[in-house]
């Protein structure tokens, strides 16, 4: 009767061992899905701003259309994009644009003084603080995923799990790993 006993505990106990694999690969997968959902709400937040700023600018400097046309087609790319790779490029871009069109602002000064800007600059700045916050959230919980995935004994649950390593975030132009500057 013992003999069984200790058996059965013992079974138990693997048994929560892999329950408790299995989960934690699976939570590591959520956490990275909810990290990329998370740049993507950022980015479209600043992507929903970019309208009101080109507005705001055309209005000073109605000449200045190829650098409006390019924060247009970089927005219009962001919205299509769908893998990490995709979204890290179009980000680029944007952050590129918004370079670009801020330096048009540089040369209005009755632009910089308007409140509008001033406000639209603000709202810029501090989403391009969550968009970067975001990117180190995600690349924080892919590493941890990737570091799971590839190490015993949760590379063992990875299959079951349908867990495989994941893209870490990365801009490829090492001017749009900044932020763009906003400040007059």
């Amino acid at each position: 009767m013992k003999t069984l006993v200790v058996v059965l505990i013992v079974l138990a106990l693997i048994v929560l061992f892999f329950v408790s694999m299995y989960n934690r690969m699976v939570r590591l997968n959520v956490n990275v899905d909810e990290g990329f959902s998370q740049i993507e709400v950022q980015l479209k937040r600043r992507s929903d701003l970019i309208p009101n700023l080109v507005e705001t600018v055309k209005g000073y400097a109605a000449h200045e259309s190829a650098t409006f046309e390019k924060v247009v087609a970089a927005r219009a790319k962001a919205t299509t994009a769908t893998t990490v790779a995709d979204v890290a490029a179009a980000d680029g871009m944007i952050t590129q644009a918004l370079r670009g069109l801020l330096a048009v602002a540089e040369a209005y000064p009755e632009l910089k003084a308007s409140t509008n800007f001033l406000a639209l600059q603000e709202e810029l700045s501090t989403t391009e603080n969550k968009v970067s916050f975001a990117r180190q959230y995600y690349n924080d919980n892919v590493r941890a995923l990737n570091s799971a995935v590839k190490t015993i004994p949760m590379s063992l649950f990875a299959g079951m799990a349908h867990v495989t390593a994941r893209e870490f975030y990365i801009v490829d132009d090492p001017q749009s790993r900044q932020a763009p500057n906003v400040k007059f």
